[in-house]
């Protein structure tokens, strides 16, 4: 047995004290490595992760929810004889701690260390069962020196390489951002209005991947349907035809449609503000290049153009359609996306939204030509396009035809005239990767004069940053340090400088899992080791990731197949998005100011709350996601403190199913105390030498086994929870006997994976050996588990008099024998003579007198 300090004699009956057994029993599992998982072990692998966390500085109660769900899961496969991989790690580079020290005049890497030592410890008092000796950090010199290697084979493979590109750069951040991390035109950390620059940039080629991550996403059906639709969308394929209009200039227009069989239909042309044909017109407009600079102020992703109001200008151009001859008029539009087909496109208002807001505010004609039937070629629209399916009208030779038929018979048409063919292009750009930032991975390349960009030599890395830099300055303090940047060229021996940006963050979290399974010192991973745990098994995090994280890492997994260095392609085999801990707000006006109070500065007196510094009352807001702008956030170490992991723990998983929200109550969390000291009573109750057998009880007992079981594999620790106190309640009630020593025994591995602190302190007083941590889960008997047993109604004259336990399938002649043998029945008939007897087999008894 592990030494625990522990004498069960001293252990109160009827109360649990977290405050002794919490730690006790984190040194125990600590002390015993019982956590640590072996990759050469002969069991078979279960490997579960959570998102691993940013160290901002605190653990808030999301963490706590998300690390629970998958803390029981681990636990629990524990228990059923897997070899289980449960690892953490910190996501540490990033904008946050670049703002700390410019804020704080810290070090962002001393400002990280510090966030990660307290966010450790929070995870420690809350029990979870995690591989510490795997732990890393991503600002780790040896884990960005890995990724840099990887980075240099993708490299070679012609997966990653550097361009001049159009930009999202944030004024405040002074750093390039993804177009998903442009929120409404904003930078989404700043907050500041996205500007549109021209830089040389590296990229990865995901694109290259296009048609594999799409079709991918079919065989991940233990993904939820949502995070699926969302990738698809993003990845965004269709099917349509290129051509080009002849221009008015002389030049020509090549466009892009998903929709040919709406040619008919075009009633203007227009292009990107960044197009040739818009910067021709804008080198003699002052006009057009005002107009061009509203654009670039303008939202920069395509969900931003779909709400923003549509504004164009007109170039005085027209393009001549192919097969009416008609001259449309050619804007450039702010809706027009120059990385999106070729950049122009032909409008067709009558059955494209954005093209009709377009047409209404411009009045430019809107003609119909699809429709629910020939009859309607003529009704006219209401207040927004009809993009849906019908027959094609108003279309000469295309008239009566299917939308599809019609598609087929333009892209013929057109190919045979030589202007344009049928093509698939998709929604998906490649990953623009440069950050100009310093507390980031450094790009592994160095410009030279002589040799152009060169990649530093594998036996140079990692590139490290330099400790000595300042934050006094807006921008990039890697281009401003004095030494670092100056290095000699690995190709010529000249001199030459290192590149200064840094890599977008989402490149560290793509590969994490890949190196929390193996960490060797000389690679970034052994491929063996790894196929011993890939793919993840079980992964949790927030649905937000579901297209930047969870899309880049399947592409890196892809990559990283494709060059031999890997045997799987997906990492994620299931995926589970966990819903948020909300809380309500309480806040009170100071002017026009609203000032919001955290919930320990609220003291609650029925439907009001009051303000506990002056007793004034506050406004109760609704419950929402918690924020720390509006102060609703519950810190873990303050309830662990006062209740116990365990009550907390348990809490997460009780009430609202895990995709859901789960709204925080004090009654709540109460609850769960007092539910935590209720099976520690039960479990005081264990009595090894009990004889005797309850059937009915062993019935219910088995059954809750195997469902718990059910219940966990899949997830729904809600049901998990209902089913424990009903067994509790089950066993409060049963008499003495083995059978309800069993049950007290089984209910204590069952809890193990939630209240593990509890589970362990109730098996050591119960005098079990060893860690109930490394015990395994209690065995099912399959016979149990069928009903043999029914309850018989029986009825005299049509009312309930008594109610009987019969075997399950009991013939007729002995349900009415059993019955007539009924005290309660025989009360009730008084001595009567029984005209009838009607039997319902399993069910009931019916006596007619």
């Amino acid at each position: 047995m592990t030494d625990t300090s522990f004498d069960p004699s001293e252990a109160p009956a009827d109360r649990f004290d977290p405050g002794e057994a919490d730690s006790r029993w984190q040194r125990a599992w600590e002390e015993a490595r019982v956590f640590e998982a072996d990759s050469d072990s002969a069991k078979p692998k279960s490997y579960v992760l959570e998102m691993f966390p940013y160290p901002s500085g605190r653990i808030h109660i999301g963490h706590v929810r998300n690390y629970t769900m998958g803390d029981v899961l681990a636990r629990y496969k524990a228990m059923r004889g897997f070899e289980v991989l449960h690892p953490m790690g910190w996501d540490a580079f990033g904008m946050p701690a670049e703002n700390a020290a410019m804020e704080k005049g810290v070090h962002p890497g001393g400002w990280t260390r510090a966030n990660i030592a307290n966010m450790k410890e929070q995870l420690k008092r809350l029990g979870f069962a995690l591989d510490w000796s795997r732990e890393f950090a991503t600002c780790d010199p040896e884990y960005y020196g890995h990724e840099q290697a990887l980075f240099l084979d993708l490299y070679e493979a012609g997966l990653v390489y550097r361009r001049q590109s159009e930009v999202n750069w944030d004024p405040v951040d002074m750093t390039v951002l993804a177009n998903e991390q442009v929120i409404d035109g904003k930078g989404w950390r700043s907050g500041a209005e996205v500007e549109k620059r021209k830089l040389d940039q590296w990229f990865f080629k995901i694109t290259a991947f296009a048609e594999d991550l799409l079709e991918g996403l079919g065989d991940l059906g233990d993904w939820p349907d949502k995070v699926r639709l969302m990738q698809g969308n993003w990845i965004g394929k269709s099917t349509g035809l290129e051509f080009s209009f002849d221009l008015s200039s002389g030049d020509t227009l090549p466009v892009y449609t998903t929709r040919p069989d709406t040619i008919f239909g075009a009633s203007f042309v227009a292009v990107a503000a960044d197009h040739p044909v818009a910067q021709g017109v804008a080198a003699n407009s002052a006009e057009a290049r005002e107009f061009i600079a509203l654009c670039k102020r303008g939202g920069t992703t395509a969900a931003e153009l779909e709400t923003a109001e549509k504004l164009g200008f007109d170039t005085g151009i027209t393009a001549r359609h192919p097969f009416t001859g008609a001259d449309l008029p050619v804007f450039i539009a702010n809706f027009v996306l120059m990385d999106y087909g070729t950049g122009a496109i032909m409008a067709v208002p009558g059955h494209d939204q954005r093209d009709f807001e377009f047409a209404t505010k411009y009045g430019l004609p809107i003609p119909r030509v699809v429709a629910p039937s020939v009859e309607d070629a003529d009704k006219p629209f209401g207040r927004e396009a009809e993009a849906g399916e019908g027959v094609i009208v108003n279309s000469d030779f295309l008239d009566g035809m299917s939308v599809e038929d019609a598609k087929r018979e333009i892209i013929a048409r057109i190919e045979a005239m030589g202007k344009g063919q049928g093509k698939t292009v998709w929604r998906l750009r490649d990953w623009g990767a440069s950050r100009q930032r310093y507390w980031g991975t450094p790009i592994p390349f160095i410009h030279c004069d002589n040799c152009g960009v060169v990649p530093v030599p594998k036996d140079q890395l990692p590139v490290v940053l330099p400790e000595d830099v300042d934050f006094k300055t807006p921008g990039n303090p890697l281009e401003r340090h004095p030494t670092w940047s100056k290095v000699d060229c690995p190709g010529c021996g000249g001199a030459a400088r290192r590149e200064t940006d840094t890599l977008d963050t989402f490149v560290d979290s793509s590969w994490y899992f890949l190196r929390f399974a193996s960490q060797p010192a000389d690679k970034p991973f052994d491929a063996e080791e790894v196929a011993k745990w890939m793919p993840v098994e079980q992964y949790i995090g927030g649905i937000e990731h579901a297209i930047l994280h969870l899309l880049y890492a399947r592409f890196w997994t892809r990559a990283l197949a494709s060059t031999g260095k890997l045997e799987v392609k997906e990492p994620f085999a299931s995926l589970f998005t966990q819903g948020m801990v909300t809380h309500e707000t309480y806040s009170r006006k100071d002017g026009e100011r609203t000032v919001y109070y955290a919930p320990e500065e609220i003291s609650r007196e029925a439907d009001r709350a009051l303000l506990t510094q002056d007793g004034g009352e506050v406004e109760i807001g609704r419950v929402i996601k918690m924020s720390k702008s509006k102060k609703n956030v519950v810190d873990p170490d303050t309830i662990v403190a006062q209740h116990g992991a365990d009550a907390v723990r348990w809490f997460m998983l009780s009430d609202s199913p895990p995709e859901r929200d789960l709204p925080w109550s004090e009654a709540g969390i109460e609850g769960c105390a007092r539910f935590v000291h209720r099976l520690w009573r039960i479990f005081g109750t264990y009595d090894g030498s009990a004889t005797g057998e309850d059937r009915q009880l062993a019935r219910k007992l088995h059954q809750t086994i195997a469902a718990i079981a059910d219940d966990i594999e899949a997830l729904s620790f809600n049901k998990a929870v209902a089913r424990l106190y009903e067994l509790a309640s089950a066993v409060e009630k049963a008499d003495a006997t083995a059978t309800r020593s069993e049950a007290v025994r089984s209910m204590m591995l069952m809890v193990a994976p939630m209240m593990p602190h509890l589970a362990e302190e109730a098996w050591h007083r119960a005098g079990f050996s060893g860690l109930i941590a490394e015990a395994a889960w209690p065995e099912v008997d399959p016979a149990l588990l069928v009903e043999d047993e029914v309850t018989i109604a029986v009825q005299h004259m049509g009312k309930l008099r008594d109610t009987l336990t019969a075997p399950k399938g009991a013939s007729k002649e002995a349900l009415e024998e059993m019955a007539l043998a009924s005290e309660k029945v025989q009360r009730s008939i008084d001595g009567a003579e029984v005209r009838k007897v009607i039997v319902v087999p399993d069910r009931l008894v019916n006596i007619v007198t």
